[in-house]
């Protein structure tokens, strides 16, 4: 139990951070572990409507990778990978359109309004959002993000709306192209001026030593990426996702963050504390 004094504390501690996040934007881009457990999934959901009814305008960018698969394979067919990205065929598009704007879009939205909030679902394809072009012809309709239009996203922030976004984007022939969700909330990042970009992933954050929890970096300056892969540190997996945090910072977004999406509250723990809970990358 919780005592009164702490709860005061957490209070005042908070307070600085709603201040300065009032009337801001955020982009949070939700996926991994904290989109397949419920409880994850039930803490994430009223972080975000905490933080809207503070006065943070909040934007959530969707992945839906579990899903894509379970119905893939209730259709006989199995999810293939090529570095990282899904290969995404005809038929596999057709479904992944189907599930993440679909499925995955309405039940989040259903969820926050389950928790008060005030949401509305959105793919990259309402009002060319998000236009791409094939990234390349082994991956199939996996697309490359050329241009960004956000009104429909500032029309719903202003009118109230969590704007909950899908990450399927149109074609210049109008066919439909799967995009990294990484990748697609750093474009939306960039382009709508979020003071900050907020990656849940399902490791702790930049850690010194990949096997060890306890050497999390907690801030690092774009300066210093490029030698933190050069030394290993950022690898892998991560590489990517730091590609895209850097681009956010680099085109005007305050501060991108990689969070630990496995630990409940980890969103109000990263943006309503002093100490926060992943890297930060300034």
């Amino acid at each position: 139990m919780i005592d009164k004094n702490t709860r005061a504390n957490a209070l005042i501690e908070a307070l600085p951070y709603i201040q300065q996040y009032s009337g801001k934007i955020v982009v949070i881009k939700y996926g991994g572990n904290a989109m397949t457990s419920n409880e994850l999934k039930q803490a994430v959901m009223s972080d975000i409507v905490m933080l809207s009814l503070c006065g943070i305008k909040i934007v959530l960018v969707h992945g839906g990778g579990p899903e894509i698969n379970a119905v893939l394979n209730k259709v006989g067919k199995e999810p293939k990978f090529i570095d990282g990205l899904r290969y995404t065929d005809k038929e596999t598009i057709e479904i992944v359109q189907m599930v993440l704007c679909g499925k995955v879009n309405k039940d989040l939205v259903n969820l926050l309004y389950s928790h008060s909030g005030k949401a509305i679902g959105l793919c990259g394809l309402d009002n060319g959002m998000l236009k791409a072009k094939q990234k390349s012809e082994a991956l199939g309709y996996v697309g490359e993000i050329i241009s960004t239009n956000p009104e429909v996203i500032k029309n719903a922030l202003n009118n109230g709306y969590i704007p909950v976004i899908a990450t399927v984007a149109s074609g210049e022939n109008g066919e439909a192209y799967n995009i990294n969700a990484d990748t697609a909330a750093s474009a939306i990042a960039s382009e709508i001026g979020a003071e900050n970009l907020i990656l849940m992933t399902d490791v702790k954050g930049i850690l010194e030593d990949k096997d060890d929890e306890n050497t999390l970096i907690y801030n690092i300056n774009l300066s210093e990426v490029p030698l933190l892969k050069e030394r290993g540190i950022i690898s892998g997996g991560m590489i990517p996702k730091i590609d895209c945090c850097v681009e956010a910072v680099r085109r005007g977004v305050k501060k991108a963050n990689i969070i630990d999406g496995r630990i409940p509250h980890s969103i109000l723990i990263e943006l309503l504390t002093d100490k926060g809970a992943g890297t930060m990358i300034t």
